[in-house]
């Protein structure tokens, strides 16, 4: 069964995410209102926590920035995710 957070779509996962800036590090948090909560080390200002988050779920699950797009939440700590080129297993393993 998958989390409430993880959704399969053609061709990879949609993710819902609450983003926690100005961390101490960044690292995945748990789940956080049907949301897989991440702290981001790098502040909400000029874009820097989405290119942060981007980055790390670029590197947390072994794909390519490009491969990660911000769907919904530019401006906001509730975004919308989609990954492509990976399977809801993996990354719920991954995430977990």
């Amino acid at each position: 069964m998958t989390r409430a957070w993880l959704k399969p779509v053609p061709g990879g996962v949609e993710l819902l995410v609450l983003v926690q800036p100005r961390a101490s590090r960044t690292k995945v948090v748990g789940e956080h209102d049907g949301r897989v909560k991440i702290a981001l080390a790098a502040p909400p200002v000029d874009g820097e926590a989405n290119a942060a988050l981007i980055e790390f779920l670029a590197d947390l699950l072994d794909v390519k920035k490009a491969q990660v797009i911000l769907l919904d939440g530019q401006t906001g700590r509730r975004k919308r995710v989609q990954v492509a080129g990976v399977d809801a297993a993996a990354v719920e393993l991954v995430m977990s």
